[in-house]
C-alpha cells in the first residue's frame, strides 16, 4: 500500500460528514433549528479526526518528509497552500465552536453557525480534490519504496498515539473543571 492510501480513505470519511452538514444546512433553513448532537459531533470530528489526525499526518509526516526533498517549485507551493488551508479549516471550526458556545436565552446564533457550516462544506471538497488529484500521486515520485513503507509505519504509530492523546487531554480537561468547581 502507498502512504497516500490511508490519507485518501480519510478523505472519504470527511466527505461523509460534509454530506451530513449539507443536509443540516437545509434543515436549519427549513426549521430555524440546528441539530445540536450533529453540531457537537461535527466540531469534535473536525478538531480531532480531520485536523489532528488527518492534517496531522499530512503535516507532521508527509509534508515534513517532502520538504527535505528537491521538490519542484509547483509542489513546494502546493505544500505551503495546503498548510494555509489547514489553518483556515481549523479557524473556521473554531468559529463554529464559538458560535455554538455563544448561545443566549434567545437561542443559538443560527446565521453564524450556518455561515461556518457553509464555509466548511464549500472548502473541504476543493481541498480534498487538490490533495487527491493534484498532489498526492505526484508526491510519491520523491519518495523511495523504503521511505513510503516507513511513512506508512509512521502513520500507524501516529494513529495509535492519537487515541491516547485525545482521551488523555479530555480527562485532563474534566479534572481541571472539577478542581475549579471545588475550589482546590
Amino acid at each position: 500500500m502507498k502512504p497516500i492510501g490511508p490519507l485518501m480513505r480519510e478523505h472519504r470519511v470527511i466527505e461523509r460528514v460534509i454530506a451530513l452538514l449539507r443536509d443540516e444546512l437545509g434543515n436549519i433553513a427549513r426549521t430555524g433549528r440546528v441539530d445540536l448532537r450533529l453540531l457537537d459531533f461535527s466540531i469534535d470530528f473536525f478538531k480531532t479526526y480531520a485536523d489532528r489526525c488527518h492534517h496531522g499526518k499530512e503535516e507532521d509526516i508527509l509534508f515534513r518528509e517532502l520538504k527535505n526533498k528537491p521538490l519542484s517549485a509547483e509542489h513546494r507551493t502546493i505544500i505551503d497552500e495546503l498548510i494555509e488551508e489547514h489553518a483556515f479549516a481549523r479557524n473556521t471550526v473554531e468559529r463554529l465552536a464559538a458560535a455554538k458556545g455563544s448561545q443566549t436565552p434567545a437561542g443559538l446564533p443560527l446565521r453564524d453557525i450556518s455561515e461556518c457550516i457553509e464555509t466548511i462544506t464549500a472548502f473541504y471538497p476543493k481541498h480534498i480534490e487538490k490533495e487527491d488529484k493534484h498532489f498526492f500521486f505526484p508526491s510519491l515520485q520523491y519518495l523511495s519504496q523504503g521511505e513510503q513503507d516507513a511513512m506508512l509505519a509512521g502513520f500507524r504509530e501516529f494513529d495509535a498515539k492519537l487515541i491516547h492523546e485525545t482521551f488523555g487531554n479530555k480527562i485532563t480537561e474534566i479534572e481541571s473543571r472539577k478542581i475549579k468547581a471545588h475550589g482546590k
